[in-house]
């Protein structure tokens, strides 16, 4: 080898990441924020970037993907490339080296320079919407988030569609373009590296061995790691260990596990503009979280913040926390006697496969107002069409998040398909958390669709009908 307030405050929690830089192409993804915290006030919605230069190896791409070699001038232009972090080539290892000599040879042979442009996170929506409707961009690549731009600004013809240049499957990351930045049959947002942070299950390997319990490993292996045999393990750890009458051990941190229920059932909210409570692959998800917490499943919360499941993780008398792959280098510094795992998050009912969740995916996009777009992604293109270094995608941060060679492998599955689950983020007067709240204080959930049904299609609406 080389290289998760309580439900109040659920989804600001960790998306801390998705936003890999293009030009550094290493990502960290949005996880489950009922679970996890953002950690950076400038990463969208809590996104941090992470700066690895790996780029995707596990396939050659298609030689007729490949775009031609293009031969033109751009008279000495300067490409702005906006971002809400730094997005310049830092050369930090040998794919980065590689990726600035490509820059450097492009800027000669088509006659342009570039300059990173970075907007505070806090301004950053406003500034750029703003820049668009009054048709004069702040930049000609601009990193945006796509609650920011679908539907209201792609109907408004704020951007260029950039589908047919993005075939290059070594280089682009198909979903971004044709699934997470889709709108009518178009994709109009493109980036490279890999689809984000491998979000799943985080265990304590060494609680768990003291209890005597069956290694959730066993489960991966057996091809039966689901839902089923995830309430048996926490069931199992929640125990009286000294027999006074309370619990002193704890099988989960938390039952707030909407948004990665959703994604490992592949279930949604809303798709297409419409509400989507009572899709069977939804109903599945709110009947699972009303069994976690009408049985009592998850630890209980002690009136903490958004931090709190961590926080019971860190005590080490909690046996798992679903969260981000990432969260590892905090636990071990927290928790350095501790041997801690990584599984992938349960399969639900209606999958065959794991998925890891994203709630506000972002990628780079070209304003309609900027002349020659096959120009601009050509650009992006060849800068990061390189032969990496690494075996395997995200292989530096896995090998140094875990030792075990079984997480390792495990983070890799599950990153190998993110699901993106829309909330309140791109719909704010969604009752988001009162939703949520009520499924996990035990109210039917037939009661519960019916009461949001309408309100969540409202809040949709005020979205897809303006």
């Amino acid at each position: 080898m080389k290289f998760r307030k309580s439900m109040g405050m659920l989804l600001c929690s960790l998306m801390l990441v998705f936003m890999a830089a293009c030009g550094s192409s290493g990502e960290k993804s949005s996880t489950e924020t009922d679970n996890t915290g953002g950690k950076e006030a400038t990463a969208p919605a809590g996104e941090k970037a992470e700066d690895t230069g790996e780029t995707s190896t596990d396939a050659e791409a298609d030689p007729a993907s490949t775009t031609p070699e293009m031969d033109f001038d751009m008279g000495g232009r300067t490409i702005k490339w906006v971002s809400w972090y730094d997005e310049s080539i830092k050369e930090d290892n040998p794919d980065n080296i590689e990726k600035k000599k490509n820059l450097d040879a492009l800027m000669k042979k088509h006659n342009f320079k570039i300059e990173y442009v970075v907007v505070d996170y806090g301004e950053y929506k406003d500034k750029v919407t703003a820049s668009l409707m009054s048709g004069t961009p702040v930049g000609d690549i601009i990193r945006v988030a796509r609650p920011w731009m679908i539907p209201t600004l792609v109907k408004k013809d704020m951007f260029w569609p950039v589908d047919e240049y993005t075939k290059n499957d070594k280089v682009f990351i198909q979903q971004y373009t044709n699934e997470y930045s889709q709108f009518e049959g178009r994709g109009y947002g493109f980036r490279s590296g890999i689809n984000g942070a491998s979000s799943g299950i985080l265990y304590n390997r060494t609680l768990m061995a003291k209890m005597g319990i069956k290694p959730l490993q066993d489960y991966v292996n057996e091809g039966n790691w689901n839902w089923d045999t995830f309430m048996e393990v926490a069931k199992e750890a929640n125990k009286d260990t000294n027999n006074d009458g309370k619990l002193d051990t704890w099988g989960l941190a938390s039952d707030s596990l909407l948004v990665p229920a959703m994604a490992a059932n592949e279930a949604n909210l809303v798709a297409d503009g419409k509400q989507t409570l009572d899709d069977p692959k939804t109903l599945e998800v709110l009947n699972f979280l009303s069994k976690l917490a009408t049985e009592k499943i998850g630890r209980p919360t002690e009136g903490g913040d958004w931090t709190e499941p961590g926080q019971f993780f860190r005590q080490g008398n909690t046996l798992m926390y679903a969260g981000s792959d990432y969260e590892t280098n905090d636990f071990h510094k927290d928790m350095p006697d501790i041997d801690i795992g990584f599984v992938p998050f349960p399969k639900g009912p209606s999958v065959t496969e794991y998925h890891s969740l994203l709630t506000i995916p972002n990628y780079l996009t070209v304003p309609k107002a900027v002349e020659h777009p096959e120009q601009l992604v050509y650009i992006y293109e060849k800068i990061n069409d390189i032969t990496s270094v690494y075996d395997y995608p995200k292989q530096a941060s896995l090998e140094s998040y875990f030792s075990n060679e079984d997480d390792v492998n495990n983070a890799k599955l599950a990153g190998e398909s993110i699901k993106v689950v829309e909330s309140d983020n791109g719909y704010p007067e969604m009752p988001f958390y009162d939703f949520i709240g009520e499924i996990r204080e035990g109210v039917s959930v037939s009661t519960v669709i019916e009461k949001y049904k309408t309100p969540f299609q409202s809040a949709v609406d005020k979205v897809w009908k303006q």
